[in-house]
């Protein structure tokens, strides 16, 4: 599978994990949506068309704007690939406060700061240099 089609794979993981977690059921009722704001992923092996995969979701960290999800798919015990995504909750196109959207869920006092890892990827994304507007390249 193509890069397009791993990707599309996890947007249906996460999902599946926002139904399960109880997530989905807000976003439902509060009209809210469940947006992708930053990606990493690598590969470290080809998925095959009809490979049975296993797909893992967690949540990695969470701070006061963000919910910083870590996917990975596995075929046959072996790792393929691992995303890591920065994602919110936004209604209107305006995001809410992460406190919200755990209150909502019944988990106000959860807290997960970002692990290590996590934290190095979020300094670095502070750094990104974005091409200059206007510039052709």
């Amino acid at each position: 599978m193509n890069n397009g089609r791993i990707l599309t794979l996890y947007d249906l993981g996460r999902m599946n994990f926002a139904v399960r977690t109880g997530l989905g059921r807000q976003l439902f009722k509060q009209r809210w949506n469940l947006i992708v704001a930053g990606t990493s992923i690598q590969y470290r092996k080809r998925v095959r068309a009809f490979d049975k995969v296993t797909m893992k979701t967690q949540i990695v960290g969470i701070d006061a704007r963000w919910i910083y999800i870590e996917q990975s798919m596995w075929v046959k015990g072996k790792p393929c690939s691992s995303a890591l995504l920065r994602t919110g909750i936004t209604k209107k196109g305006k995001l809410i406060e992460t406190a919200h959207v755990l209150a909502a869920l019944g988990q106000a006092d959860w807290l997960k700061p970002p692990e290590p890892w996590v934290q190095e990827w979020i300094d670095a994304n502070e750094d990104h240099r974005w091409p200059p507007m206007g510039e052709i390249v």
